[in-house]
């Protein structure tokens, strides 16, 4: 029987720049393999084989996207066995708490021809020179829809019963945790419901959501209180001792996109473009915001300010989308050169060495687990 595999984003190109959270998932792991080397050197495709092979064998795995390239894979984590393994080239880089004890670090340069790199030097510093730019304009034209998107929510919060909002809020926790409190800490994970890429957005709502008895659909505008409802959800079940996952907006981290809490077996979430989603099965419900808390006739009174500055926060959106697609065409350029310099004989013995390493690690758990 395979395990179970989650799919999610721990790092974005947000309107805030490039955003990590990447501490929150790794934080209780015993073993971190922190991968070093260069652009096409097969950090990705390493990480997926040992993934795969542990999902075989019946162990969850989670497996954490590359936001500027979701078939590559930048991190995986073997919660069962306390082992992660993560790409700690910039921009998501993990700071070791215990080198050596915790992380240890794979040198994946060992399998580069320096000096074929070096005749190339030039060429790949005029292309990560040119990707930077790329990038940068991406946050550029991010933090200009996010301008955008502030003079939309405020014509919703102008027009909100916070009253309403609030008594639904109440609502939600008392039908969601009632009177119960769990004896233990809460183990509280932060990630992004999806990400801004260069095909445009991308989600693993169903993934993440699968085999959850409750889904909620928040449906509304912006600015017609999700991300604030979420946050007192997500702080209700922290104090209350619940695990709890916290799912940030892939284009504005400060805000919240989903809770989960696996315990009560409920995922609630905006639902809403670009991850808008709809029932589609037994225990699925839509809460409209819009309905609940906004004045009447809001969406026609204020049609034409919508209408412009919806068109003006798509045209930005795109822009930043088209940004990170020339960034992407850039790494594309850096990774060629460098996989024409790489011996991938030497990937391969680093692979098998680590997974001797993992299984090793594996049987020490193991005994762990029986002696306790």
């Amino acid at each position: 029987m395979t395990g179970k595999a989650l799919h999610y984003f721990a790092g974005g190109n947000t309107a805030r720049g490039y955003f990590s959270l990447y501490e929150s998932n790794f934080a209780e792991l015993e073993k971190i393999f922190i991968l070093k080397g260069g652009p096409g050197m097969g950090k990705s495709t390493l990480m997926k084989k040992l993934a795969n092979e542990w999902l075989e064998k019946g162990y969850d795995v989670e497996y954490i996207h590359c936001s500027s390239d979701p078939d590559s894979i930048d991190g995986v984590i073997f919660p069962a066995l306390k082992i992660g393994i993560v790409d700690g080239t910039e921009p998501h880089v993990v700071e070791p708490k215990a080198p050596g004890a915790i992380e240890e670090y794979v040198n994946l340069g060992h399998a580069w021809n320096s000096q074929q790199l070096v005749a190339e030097k030039a060429e790949i510093l005029r292309l990560m020179k040119e990707r930077q730019e790329a990038y940068e304009r991406a946050y550029k034209y991010y933090a200009e829809a996010l301008a955008v998107h502030d003079e939309w929510e405020e014509i919703y919060i102008a027009n909100m019963d916070f009253e309403k909002l609030n008594a639904l809020t109440g609502k939600l926790k008392t039908k969601f945790f009632g009177d119960i409190f769990l004896n233990k800490k809460a183990d509280v994970r932060h990630r992004f419901l999806g990400a801004a890429t260069p095909i445009g957005a991308v989600d693993y709502v169903p993934n993440l959501t699968e085999g959850l008895p409750k889904r909620y659909f928040l449906k509304g505008r912006p600015g017609s209180g999700k991300s604030t409802l979420l946050k007192k959800l997500a702080t209700t079940a922290e104090n209350r001792g619940f695990d709890v996952e916290i799912y940030h907006c892939g284009f504005d981290p400060n805000s919240l996109d989903m809770v989960i809490v696996r315990e009560l077996g409920m995922a609630i979430f905006d639902s809403t473009a670009p991850h808008e989603y709809f029932p589609s099965r037994a225990g699925d419900e839509i809460i409209d915001l819009y309905k609940v808390a906004i004045l009447p006739g809001t969406d026609e009174i204020y049609s034409d300010q919508i209408k412009d500055v919806s068109a003006i926060y798509r045209a930005k959106m795109n822009d930043g989308t088209a940004s990170l697609s020339e960034a992407k065409k850039l790494h594309d350029e850096i990774e060629k050169i460098y996989q024409r310099a790489i011996d991938f004989t030497i990937i391969d013995d680093i692979q098998k060495d680590m997974e001797t390493d993992i299984l090793d690690l594996a049987k020490g758990n193991t005994i762990k687990s029986i002696l306790h």
